[in-house]
């Protein structure tokens, strides 16, 4: 049996499509579908392996991040150091136990896709209907389909009465679409394939019967799921940064050790067994073991903040992402819309109409043609108008904890707001003019009707729907109260100008009849109407959206609008969002680009419309090719493949299905692009944070190493002990650095470009900080050594002050530290915790100092004021070289761009 392509379906008569499957109307004979099913096999995506709990558990473990900390809990391990090696490995077994139960909270996105497929469907067979199960559905099967059921595979639609579909989750359409039996163009996207049913989709209205043309893999949820399952997940930014500078650390850290190995032996005679020694003390001053915590916890905390701002994170190191964004791809429908049809224009034959006010609530202004209010005991015409969209409506609007909600069809609930918004209420127009039947909305007709009497023995039918439609069975129009003859062409122009708005436009009319009648009949609907006007409705932008992408443009951030909906209603909505980057590229048009000319295009091109999974992947492939690290917001099926190929994936909490979650990295609880940008603020704030941490750990780590390295090289006493020194960074190296974390964002954290791809984590600018706070501490705490041992101190005592000019010296340069390149900070309400950890260290130093238990452990001796006094200055010299570092380097800047470079 021969099968036309994919393509194909749509493009030939459904009398063909059977022909082509040798089948009938009747369906298969029950021996043939069975022969069907051996040749295609089942109606179900190929089953994907789950992974065993335990392999996901240990799967927790394959991270740099968790390499590195594992690493550094081996290390203290070895050198008896266990209260550290306990707090480095709890904090790998919370992060693997909390991204296990979070993994574990849903199916993974192919399982989720699977779900999609219905159990049962009513087919014809033998000449009779009967339920089977989806799965044995084969080619070649007619498929019955009611308002309510799933499609259960590709269908070529054989019949429809006023069948309505809900595609969203393929076709990122926001209402659904009319379905009807004649063929379409061959080139028509998949959200224009009116002849067609797609396996996965949701009868929302109406009946119809199809023939089964495609099943299991060969529909389009199965090419989506074979396009995910072919995506690769790329490395985050962090943990490729994180990776590069872990191996670059671990080579400098083995050379210095190795170096001081051969110097000590070969240069200074000292025995290997010392030497061998000493660079161990060296490598465990200089590996940075709190680093990979307190990084962890950082990403923890960001991941906290972004849940109090209503953005879910799943996978810890794409909390830093979002920082790194330099493009942000979003769906338009309910993201940066409020998926609220709104009404927002009026065209009658006398005036036009402008409605404020948004969504379902029944609130807001209306003026008319000088702008003026409108006074409503003088519209007519508008309240006519309206009347009719009231009375001949099927949808409900009711108020709900505060909200507006709607059931039935969201462009009738739009209609009922207007109505709200003039006054006019339902039970009384309703009584005064009861309904007594009704005709549906019919994609043939593309009109839906009621009729109506007036208890003056006087009969009136409504009818609304497609302008055109309404202005065929119309000869006259509403003006003045009373009707004349209709004019085609200021209606035209009417109808051209809300398009070019963007509008959705739909007509309304009403047949007055000379007698009432019980019974509204097809024939009743064609002819004899009096046009009452225009209404156009959109679903309008979110005005959080709209602050929100200006805030994106000021922070060097692109925003493209990716949607399955028309160019033009697309490009009207870019406009409102002030997304106004050239005329917007439909589905058809990129099939007709190559890589190249895509790629000029991109920089200038903010919308792309009409849209199928295969677009939204390779508009997300080029971005990432041409330089751009990617976030890609979505909510349907369609959007999966490109949500696991971007470098951040971002799927919708209220409509996103669980393909659209599992495939994302992080869910918008709100389904609002505001949360997205605050979102991105946060992931900026954690990399400064990082930056931060790092800038304090990598200088305190290297001022210790480089004190014991000057003394080794200069031949001179060890200005600390290994055992002291595994002291300082057990109470500095996490505590200190942690409080870093909780440092809020700077002011300028959205005024400054995206840092660049290409940017090394350890920048120029910064491993100059490194090296010269790690000189500045050596000189405070090496030179106070030498200086007391000359003036006559004791050994311990030159050691206990050489230590806490070290811890005194780190607590100063924490401080330059709460701001990377602005002034120091001692505000305490911005960061409490700061100064709550910088006690604790004075009280763990006094302790340290004075306390016999650990005087005998670490060789200690209690000081004089005068030491104090010493680490006062210390700490206060550090901070102020620093500071003045720091104004140097302000006045080097030559641009915004170079500042964040560095």
């Amino acid at each position: 049996m021969q099968s036309p392509a994919r393509s194909e379906w749509h493009a030939q008569p459904a009398q063909a499509s059977l022909v082509q499957l040798r089948s009938s109307r009747d369906g298969l004979s029950s021996s043939e579908a069975e022969r069907r099913l051996q040749e295609h096999g089942p109606n179900r995506l190929p089953q994907r392996r789950r992974t065993h709990p335990v392999k996901r558990f240990l799967l927790q473990f394959h991270n740099v991040l968790i390499y590195v900390l594992l690493a550094s809990c081996g290390v203290t391990l070895f050198l008896g150091e266990w209260i550290d090696s306990a707090v480095i490995f709890g904090v790998v077994l919370i992060n693997a136990i909390a991204g296990f139960i979070q993994e574990g909270k849903a199916e993974q996105a192919m399982l989720a896709i699977q779900k999609m497929l219905t159990h049962e469907s009513r087919v014809r067979r033998d000449d009779k209907v009967r339920v089977l199960p989806a799965e044995d559905l084969v080619p070649g099967d007619v498929v019955l389909l009611e308002a309510g059921d799933r499609v259960p595979a590709d269908l070529r639609l054989l019949a429809t009465r006023e069948l309505r579909i809900e595609e969203a989750a393929l076709t990122g359409e926001s209402l659904p679409s009319d379905k009807q039996v004649e063929p379409v163009g061959a080139a028509a996207e998949l959200g224009d394939r009116s002849s067609m049913a797609y396996s996965g989709t949701l009868v929302s209205a109406g009946s119809g019967v199809g023939l089964v043309v495609a099943t299991a893999d060969c529909t389009e949820l199965g090419r989506i799921s074979h396009m995910l399952g072919d995506v690769k997940r790329l490395q985050t930014p962090l943990l490729a940064d994180i990776s590069h500078f872990a191996r670059q650390l671990t080579l400098i850290i083995l050379v210095l050790a190795l170096a001081t190995f051969v110097f000590g032996v070969l240069l200074r005679g000292h025995s290997a067994d010392d030497m061998l020694l000493a660079a161990v003390g060296l490598a465990v001053a200089a590996i940075p073991e709190g680093l990979p915590a307190v990084l962890t916890i950082i990403l923890a905390l960001g991941v906290q903040r972004m849940a109090r701002h209503r953005a879910i994170i799943r996978h810890l190191p794409a909390v830093e992402s979002l920082g790194a964004v330099t493009v942000i791809c979003s769906d338009k429908t309910g993201t940066l819309t409020r998926n609220e049809m709104t009404v927002q224009r009026i065209y009658t034959a006398e005036h036009s109409y402008e409605v404020e006010g948004i969504g379902y609530a029944p609130d807001g202004k209306i003026r008319c043609d000088d702008d003026k209010l409108c006074k409503l005991e003088e519209a007519d015409d508008l309240i006519e108008l309206a009347r009719a969209g009231l009375l001949a409506n099927s949808a409900t609007l009711r108020l709900l904890d505060d909200s507006w909600c709607i059931t039935g069809d969201p462009t009738e609930a739009a209609l009922l707001t207007l109505a709200g918004k003039l006054g006019l209420q339902r039970q009384q127009e309703s009584r005064r003019l009861p309904r007594v039947d009704a005709i549906p909305f019919s994609a043939e007709r593309r009109s839906l009707a009621s009729l109506h009497h007036d208890h003056a023995d006087h009969g009136l039918i409504y009818q609304f729907g497609a302008p055109e439609r309404l202005l065929e069975v119309c000869n006259r129009q509403w003006c003045a109260g009373r009707d004349q003859a209709l004019d085609p062409r200021y209606w035209r122009q009417r109808l051209e100008e809300g398009a070019s708005q963007g509008l959705r436009m739909l007509g309304l009319a009403m047949r007055p009849l000379e007698k009432p009648q019980q019974v509204l009949n097809e024939s009743d609907l064609n002819g004899d109407f009096i046009f009452l006007g225009l209404v156009g409705m959109i679903d309008p932008p979110r005005e959080e959206a709209i602050r929100a992408i200006a805030e994106c443009h000021s922070s060097g951030i692109a925003v493209k609008m990716i949607t399955g909906d028309h160019a033009a209603t697309a490009s009207a909505i870019a406009q409102r969002l002030g997304l106004n980057g050239g005329r917007a590229i439909t589905g058809a048009e990129l099939d007709q680009l190559s890589d190249s000319e895509l790629d000029a295009r991109l920089a200038e091109t903010s919308v792309f419309a009409r849209t199928n999974p295969a677009h939204k992947l390779r508009l997300v492939q080029r971005l990432q090719a041409c330089g751009a690290r990617v976030a890609m917001t979505g909510d349907g099926v369609n959007d999966a493949p490109a949500l696991k190929r971007a470098d951040i994936g971002i799927a919708m909490g209220i409509k996103g299905t669980e393909v659209a979650k599992e495939a994302a990295q992080m869910v918008l609880a709100d389904d609002n692009f505001a949360t997205l940008v605050h979102a991105v603020a946060e992931g900026r704030t954690v990399y400064d944070n990082l930056k931060k941490s790092i800038l304090f750990i990598l200088p305190t780590n290297g001022g210790q190493a480089l004190v014991l390295l000057a003394a080794i090289a200069l031949g001179l006493a060890l200005p600390v002990t290994p055992l002291q020194i595994l002291w300082v960074n057990m109470i500095t190296a996490v505590t200190l650095a942690l409080t870093l974390a909780f440092e809020p964002a700077e002011s300028s954290i959205m005024r400054l470009p995206p840092r660049s791809p290409q940017a090394p984590l350890l920048s120029a600018w910064m491993l100059w900080r490194v090296a010269f706070v790690s000189v500045l501490l050596t000189l405070a705490s090496g030179g106070l050594f030498e200086y007391s041992q000359a003036s006559g101190w004791t050994l311990e005592a030159s050691r206990t002050l050489a230590v806490n000019v070290l811890v005194a010296g780190e607590i100063g340069y924490l401080f330059s530290c709460r701001r990377l390149s602005e002034p120091a900070s001692f505000a305490i309400r911005r960061n409490p915790m700061l100064w709550g950890m910088v006690l604790l260290i004075l009280l763990l130093q006094l302790a340290f100092t004075y306390w016999p238990p650990l005087q005998e452990l670490f060789a200690t001796t209690g000081l004089e004021l005068e030491a104090w006094a010493w680490c006062l200055l210390a700490a206060l010299g550090v901070c102020l070289m620093v500071e003045l570092e720091k104004t140097l380097h302000r006045w080097r800047q030559v641009s915004p761009g170079a500042q964040q470079q560095a």
